[in-house]
């Protein structure tokens, strides 16, 4: 695996290191030991699937709290998307600040998403699979959440966004007078 930093400070790429032949590729997804020589420690408790039947679908922006703050890798397993992740680290140098990446099973692209960043993804077409490695248990009293258009975070999610569950669009906005 190749790991890129992104701008936000523990968040990184990940690129798969394909080793290709005639019947097609291997490669590893995962590796304790090499996110720890990336100063990641992360042990994945659950494994999601998610498939979104259409484009223009947005699921997100989630995170969770301690004392059950979840990090994640998210990997596009079918199909392309638009991933975003938010740092919600209040002593952050790159607290508020967002990155986005495309994620396509052509591509094979990864993103690790550390704990205390609201995760989201738009899918860039129809019948888009996603599968995620999570390090903490669902756990509802914890669940916090964006708006996925909240003015204060400028997102620009690449293409329109045509479906939000109901959940997603009530989270509160930012205030950030206080």
């Amino acid at each position: 695996m190749k790991f890129r930093p992104t701008n936000l400070d523990g968040a990184f790429v990940i690129d798969l290191e394909k080793r290709e032949d005639p019947r097609g590729f291997f490669a590893r997804a995962f590796c304790e030991k090499e996110f720890g020589d990336h100063g990641i420690d992360f042990k994945p408790v659950q494994a999601n699937l998610s498939q979104t039947l259409l484009r223009g679908t947005l699921r997100g922006m989630h995170y969770q709290v301690p004392p059950a703050g979840e990090a994640k890798i998210v990997r596009c397993t079918q199909g392309a998307m638009y991933d975003v992740i938010v740092d919600m680290r209040p002593d952050s140098p790159s607290y508020l600040q967002h990155f986005g990446i495309e994620l396509s099973s052509s591509n094979g692209t990864a993103i690790y998403v550390p704990p205390l960043f609201a995760h989201g993804y738009l899918a860039l077409c129809d019948n888009m699979e996603t599968m995620y490695l999570v390090s903490e248990f669902y756990t509802p009293g914890c669940e916090r959440g964006l708006r996925y258009d909240d003015p204060a975070l400028g997102i620009d999610w690449s293409a329109d966004v045509t479906l939000v569950s109901e959940k997603d669009k009530e989270w509160p906005l930012l205030d950030l007078a206080h």
